[in-house]
């Protein structure tokens, strides 16, 4: 099945798994989803990831999802996609609005790459 955005399809896959208290998700592979999942595994809020290889032109990207032990709530509470291929948003990296009064992370796509905002503040300021 081909999506027009690739990007939703992964965050609505990993918000529904959440939601099912599933352990793991599996999503189609791609290079930005690649990052996204690295970023997530890097900032404690999946277990693992391994990305599984079906033939020279398909993978897929297997996702441990974290829950606490004790709550079994997720370590992932919310997800948001604020920039969108209809409508995208761009912003400095001094301009950057706090997620969860900077609890959280913003995964950014930048020309450096995919990197947090608080990495995105790190590699601009000179």
């Amino acid at each position: 099945m081909k999506t027009t955005d690739p990007i939703a399809d992964y965050l609505t896959r990993v918000r529904n798994a959440i939601k099912a208290r599933h352990r793991t998700v599996e999503v189609p592979a791609s290079g930005i989803k690649k990052e996204i999942t690295k970023v997530l595994f890097e900032k404690g809020y999946i277990l693992n990831y391994k990305v599984e290889e079906q033939s020279p032109s398909r993978a897929n990207i297997r996702i441990a999802l974290k829950y606490n032990p004790d709550t079994r709530q997720s370590a992932i509470t919310r997800l948001v996609r604020v920039s969108s291929p209809g409508l995208r948003k761009y912003a400095p990296s001094d301009k950057l609005p706090k997620v969860l009064n900077g609890l959280g992370i913003a995964i950014l796509s930048t020309s450096r790459g995919v990197i947090t905002d608080t990495g995105a503040h790190a590699q601009c300021r000179w």
